[in-house]
């Protein structure tokens, strides 16, 4: 038997080798997902790596950062900061809200020396969402550099970093993109490059570099790649961008809008106790929706008997200390449709009322029905 015919095919392997020029080509298809002008630097890695890259490249000891706290992204954030020694002043709101434009106002006249600002757009795990546009007018009057976490975001709602002066912007695909978590990518603005090159404990030389891929890539007129690129996560990213701009990104995003919208309103029909965590509806992601557990009742319990009713709802408990009282409702991407709503209020439905709850799950799929746009 020759060795030809014993050789196993499988789409994942055997793949022609992903070039310098498609990978720039994606790089541009996602500089256009962002409607941006700026260096976009796709990252083979997942969004941490140029989340941590971004901030220890333009953070140091000279560096008075205000880091936003509106969920636990916030707080790493911080220690990062911390880390590279910068000073560090936290504005934490409770995670049942968001943090407003006057709120970042008052911390400049407080703080008039600062000059970095952290914040995350959507906050996937407390199901907030920031209002980035009136703060980036803030952040521009007051001449900091403005580094955005729009991983869970982007997909989901509007992401513009030219437009609200984002001059980090970090996002990855496992969200609303609906791709692999293996590749991200972020947009750097000449300020930030400016930042980066003066930094003397910006990373070079290593994996979290930014200015590897500035000077290596970007500057050499992006012909020669810094190393091997994950091929499958690349072509899947590619994907990902395509799928988007054909339905439309307009489309995309009023689906992610309707699928919160709809779980909101069929959580408060169903009853039981259960209740948005995020008080007010405009401050609540449309990338996934958060609802706090009934008085008395453990979230991860009330999730992990839904999970047994119906396997395939993407359904989760809050992480850490969150897994006692949130469930999370994580309608993106793929998820973001009328059945997934329906199928997690019914399996929610079947929870509560294992535990003597009275709910009422045919009111709750009818609101949820009449709230999708």
């Amino acid at each position: 038997m020759s060795e030809e015919s014993t050789a196993v095919t499988h789409p994942f392997l055997d793949l022609a080798p992903l070039g310098a020029d498609r990978f720039a080509a994606i790089e541009d298809r996602v500089a256009r997902l962002l409607s941006t002008e700026q260096d976009v630097v796709i990252m083979q890695g997942e969004a941490l790596l140029p989340l941590e890259g971004a901030i220890r490249a333009a953070a140091g000891p000279g560096t008075t950062a205000l880091n936003v706290i509106t969920g636990p992204y916030g707080q790493t954030f911080g220690d990062w900061l911390r880390d590279c020694g910068a000073t560090v002043i936290d504005l934490a709101v409770p995670f049942h809200t968001a943090v407003t434009a006057e709120e970042i106002r008052q911390a400049f006249a407080e703080h008039p020396g600062i000059d970095f600002v952290s914040l995350v757009h959507a906050e996937a795990a407390t199901g907030n969402t920031n209002p980035v546009a009136e703060i980036g007018e803030v952040v521009r009057e007051h001449g900091a550099l403005f580094y955005l976490d729009a991983v869970a975001s982007i997909g989901a709602e509007p992401v513009l970093p030219d437009a609200w002066g984002v001059d980090l912007c970090v996002i990855g695909a496992q969200k609303a993109m609906g791709g692999p978590a293996g590749v991200s990518a972020v947009s750097v603005s000449e300020r930030a490059w400016a930042r980066m090159a003066a930094n003397p404990k910006a990373p070079r030389r290593s994996y979290l570099s930014l200015l590897d891929w500035k000077e290596r890539w970007i500057d050499g007129g992006r012909t020669a790649l810094l190393h091997a690129p994950a091929q499958l996560e690349m072509l899947a990213l590619e994907a990902c961008v395509e799928r988007i701009e054909a339905a439309g990104p307009k489309t995309v995003m009023a689906r992610h809008a309707s699928a919160a919208a709809a779980t909101r309103a069929g959580a408060v029909a169903l009853g039981g106790g259960l209740e948005p965590y995020v008080y007010e509806a405009r401050d609540a992601a449309p990338v996934a929706t958060t609802l706090r557990a009934p008085s008395g009742l453990v979230a991860s319990e009330l999730v992990r008997r839904a999970l047994a009713a119906d396997p395939a709802v993407p359904l989760a408990a809050g992480g850490g200390a969150l897994a006692k009282e949130m469930i999370r409702v994580n309608h993106y991407g793929a998820e973001a449709t009328p059945g997934a709503v329906r199928a997690s209020l019914a399996a929610l439905g079947v929870a509560l009322s294992e535990q003597g709850l009275a709910v009422d799950v045919e009111g709750a799929l009818r609101a949820a029905e009449g709230a999708w746009r």
